[in-house]
């Protein structure tokens, strides 16, 4: 049996770290240059899920986005910068706009994660004909 060396394991953690320091710095720039909480939110939740959308389906094609990359993206970055429990804050504070958010944060969510599959998809077709990515 071969023991893997300590620094092995820190490694992801320390990556994650990275990318949630600078998701949240990331997302306290979206709350503090959009004047809102609701829209600020909304906003960083729905370009949220079209990033993750694009590190998943990339996977699930060619995965040409690294295994650390993913970390430090999807796991650190993304992570920090969205945020479930600001969302529902937000719809309970704002009652009267609740479900009209509900419906936008998920509609728009659902369609972001959708258009990252088209984007992916694109990508990918343009670099197989040689049109990304050539020599």
């Amino acid at each position: 049996m071969v023991e893997s060396h300590p620094l092995e394991r820190v490694e992801p953690v320390l990556l994650i770290a990275i990318g949630g320091f600078a998701g949240a710095n990331a997302r306290f720039g979206i709350d503090t240059i959009i004047a809102g909480d609701l829209l600020a939110t909304f906003l960083a939740n729905v370009l949220g899920s079209f990033a993750l959308g694009v590190l998943v389906y990339d996977s699930l094609s060619r995965g040409v986005v690294g295994s650390n990359a993913r970390l430090v993206f999807g796991t650190g970055f993304l992570s920090s910068f969205t945020t479930y429990s600001t969302f529902v804050l937000g719809t309970v504070t704002h009652p009267e706009m609740a479900l009209v958010y509900v419906v936008g944060s998920y509609g728009c969510g659902f369609g972001a994660v959708f258009v990252a599959r088209e984007t992916v998809s694109w990508i990918d077709q343009r670099a197989s004909k040689g049109h990304i990515g050539g020599n």
